[in-house]
């Protein structure tokens, strides 16, 4: 890894990870299961506060194990938000579903309560129910759960919160990942913690949990010989990088500090500059500020995003844009979408909006370069 470069969300390893590690080798469990595989799935359980959880092999794993266990198949519909990577959605299409994408709230930048009804209803009047609502916690701050939950609730939809960027986040109290009928946590190496790659599904249902570890591993019936009576998967993590997690998680506060340190001292360095605004923070919760992001209105500023990131690259600083909302998506242009107005948040968002470099190890010397280059930029 170049160390001059300056990236947006490096791993941050510490000596519990290679102890860990160490362990896996001295036992020779090198394989997709193992004591560090159960600790770790017990400890992220005991963390977040939910009863059961299986380690996967990724966030996207985690998220079709718990489509198909609410049983979404060919043709089903899935609510799924817009503002988010396309991993979020591309599952449904593994199962042969078809996404319908809801659009953010401005007070969150996560799905929009008002918008998913429009959906709901739409769906309803055509005597149709969407078979699930995947809900994605946008750059580490939960969604707005009470009213998506009662949305949900008042048809019998099961919720799958993507919590893969929320980890240590909370809302109205409770762990970023326990609000819905599952939830999904990523560790892939940009995350707040990191496995390498790798992924978590947890949940409240001991029956989900047994039933996913079940298929994650090919779906094997308990017989002395080797029998499949339906189709599994090879989605098990390895017992080396549930090492690494267990060590990653033993400072997931610690880094949740550190990341929200990072944003404070972006806001304060760009208070004041008009047309420059952070993603909030909303009240109901914790944001881990897994990334800082921001928006820029170059009517205001006189820059457009793309010439900030480019800006920035040029003195070797990672950027990147806010992610492009799938209803935009080419892979995804025949799927219907419902808006939170007249205009779609997240469309408004992506045109405007960009990643500062945000990690639990990023330097003050590290971030004031990332801020001196902003400000010459924007010319301030």
């Amino acid at each position: 890894m170049d160390r001059e470069r300056i990236f947006l969300s490096p791993p941050h390893i510490g000596a519990a990870e290679k102890k860990y590690v160490a362990d896996a080798f001295e036992s020779n469990w090198i394989a997709p299961l193992g004591p560090n595989v159960d600790a770790f799935e017990a400890e992220i359980a005991d963390y977040v506060g939910s009863r059961f959880a299986t380690a996967t092999s990724s966030g996207t794993a985690a998220i079709h194990l718990a489509l198909s266990l609410v049983g979404v198949g060919k043709g089903d519909i899935v609510f799924c938000s817009t503002f988010t990577f396309v991993a979020s959605a591309n599952p449904i299409l593994y199962l042969g579903a078809k996404p319908v994408f809801i659009d953010s709230e401005p007070d969150s930048w996560n799905m929009s309560p008002v918008a998913l009804q429009k959906a709901m209803t739409y769906y309803v009047a055509k005597g149709l129910l969407p078979k699930a609502v995947i809900v994605v916690n946008l750059y580490g701050q939960s969604a707005d759960y009470e009213p998506i939950l009662r949305i949900c609730r008042e048809h019998s939809v099961p919720v799958i919160e993507d919590a893969a960027e929320s980890l240590g986040s909370t809302y109205k109290g409770k762990k970023s990942g326990t609000l819905g009928d599952f939830g999904v946590f990523s560790f892939n190496g940009n995350k707040i913690i990191t496995t390498s790659g790798g992924g978590m599904l947890v949940s409240n249902n001991r029956d989900f949990i047994e039933k996913a570890k079940f298929l994650a591993t090919q779906a094997k019936e308990p017989v002395l010989h080797y029998e499949h009576e339906q189709l599994g998967y090879n989605y098990r993590l390895s017992n080396v990088l549930a090492g690494i997690g267990r060590g990653q998680l033993e400072k997931i506060e610690e880094r949740v500090r550190a990341r929200r340190d990072v944003f404070n001292r972006y806001r304060d360095a760009f208070s004041g500059i008009k047309g420059m605004t952070f993603m909030p923070e909303a009240q109901f919760g914790r944001h881990n500020r897994w990334l800082t992001t921001l928006t820029i209105d170059p009517q205001q500023v006189g820059k457009t995003y793309p010439e900030v990131i480019q800006a920035l690259e040029a003195h070797q600083i990672e950027a990147r844009p806010l992610w492009k909302p799938l209803h935009l998506q080419p892979l995804f242009q025949e799927n219907l979408s419902f808006a939170h107005g007249d205009e779609y948040v997240s469309t408004q968002l992506f045109c405007q909006g960009l990643c500062l470099p945000s990690g639990s190890n990023l330097t003050a010397e590290q971030q004031n370069k990332v801020i001196q280059i902003m400000r010459s930029v924007l010319a301030v």
